[in-house]
């Protein structure tokens, strides 16, 4: 689960400006008339406004929502919740914020530079709160009113960071951070036109349209609306090749540029909540730990993370067959899979739901879907995992062989 990154959830990363280099072979597209009228510009120059992009300061209300296709709307917090590192307290950001995961969420942002950012995720009459102030990483849960606080690494402000940054105290989904992801991985194997405009959060923005080009991925496009007058992503929408609602849809619905107050980034403990002090070390150990997404940059929009293929992998036994949208990767557990049929009926059915039963050269297996990644798992212990339809982990099996 991706969560808030010191630095860079609210500032375009410097290796977003190697983009512009990758997309140099793409065939220029303008963008369409449309309300707002804009000025016409091509890929090429959107792109490179993003990476230019230096918004620092911004506080707003955004709209996330989740939709993997799966036939049990809990089921991924629920799995998001298994082995989480924050057991000890629900103010645990890395147990809280696996709710994002599914479902539709709206959060209230802002930030001001690399050391003060704070989310509020609304949930009905309950507030959830991550702030970032400094030394200091604060969360809050109203609903059972207790507080987690631990202290931010001391090379924060190192141009590395990221790397040693705990995973679970970052601010997931935003829209920036999303569009990140994708314009870092793109290459030969996307397609990036600009699409139009429109209007977000009251702001005037031109519509990049990117798509693979490859056939066999689970990903139609993803539409990232940038600010035309700063470069700043304020909408990100995931749609997947089977349609219907998107997968992911991020969008701001209010945003505004100017430097919050000091006060949104102070946190006092309400009287009588109970207080759980975090581990930095050991959260930064986890993180390290499970680290290494076998992808890389060959799955687009950092797809692997996102949907929590980058954790366990990256370690001996994983290969990466194909590459760029299409790319899977193939695991090898050396223990056949378990029968469903010896197991409890309850859970009989829910695999049931989940999967469909294939065969093919490789002999036989069942996928495991959702709207974007899925995964064969084979009868002798081999996993096949990607953005890619089940055709194509079935010819992935096949070929493997």
């Amino acid at each position: 689960m991706a969560e808030t990154r010191k630095a860079s959830r609210f500032i375009v990363p410097v290796a977003v400006a190697g983009v512009a280099a990758a997309t140099i072979g793409l065939v220029p597209a303008l963008a369409a008339s449309g309300d707002p009228d804009l000025p016409e510009i091509t890929a090429q120059q959107l792109i490179e406004k993003i990476a230019a992009s230096d918004t620092q300061t911004l506080s707003g209300t955004f709209r996330i929502s989740t939709d993997l296709g799966l036939p049990l709307g809990g089921l991924t917090s629920a799995l998001g919740g298994i082995g989480g590192a924050g057991g000890d307290s629900s103010a645990d950001p890395s147990a809280k914020l696996t709710e994002l995961v599914s479902g539709s969420h709206t959060l209230r942002i802002a930030a001001d530079g690399p050391e003060r950012q704070r989310l509020t995720l609304l949930d009905g009459s309950d507030e959830y709160s991550l702030i970032h102030n400094g030394d200091d990483v604060w969360a809050y849960d109203s609903k059972s009113d207790e507080v987690f606080h631990e202290k931010a690494p001391a090379d924060a402000g190192a141009p590395d960071a990221e790397k040693h940054a705990p995973k679970d105290k970052e601010l997931p989904g935003t829209p920036k951070q999303l569009a990140d992801e994708v314009l870092k991985a793109a290459g030969d194997t996307t397609s990036i036109t600009v699409d139009g405009t429109a209007k977000v959060a009251g702001r005037d923005a031109y519509q990049l349209v990117i798509k693979p080009k490859q056939a066999g991925s689970t990903v139609a496009s993803v539409k990232i609306a940038v600010d035309a007058a700063n470069g700043t992503p304020l909408k990100f929408t995931l749609n997947s090749v089977e349609g219907g609602k998107p997968v992911v849809d991020a969008g701001f619905t209010k945003i505004d540029f100017s430097k919050p107050a000091a006060s949104d980034f102070t946190f006092k403990a309400p009287e009588g909540a109970k207080v759980t002090e975090g581990a930095a070390e050991k959260a930064a150990e986890e993180a390290e730990g499970a680290k290494g997404n076998p992808f890389g940059d060959e799955l687009p929009g950092g797809l692997g993370e996102a949907f929590g293929l980058g954790a366990g992998t990256g370690k001996d036994g994983v290969n990466v067959i194909g590459e760029g949208w299409t790319a899977i990767a193939r695991l090898d557990t050396g223990a056949p899979t378990p029968k469903t049929d010896e197991a409890p009926k309850e859970v009989q059915g829910l695999l049931d739901s989940l999967g469909d039963k294939v065969d093919g050269e490789f002999g036989s297996g069942t996928v495991f879907k959702t709207k974007i990644v899925n995964a064969l798992l084979t009868d002798d212990g081999k996993v096949y995992v990607g953005a890619v339809t089940k055709d194509a982990l079935v010819n992935a099996a096949n070929a493997d062989k």
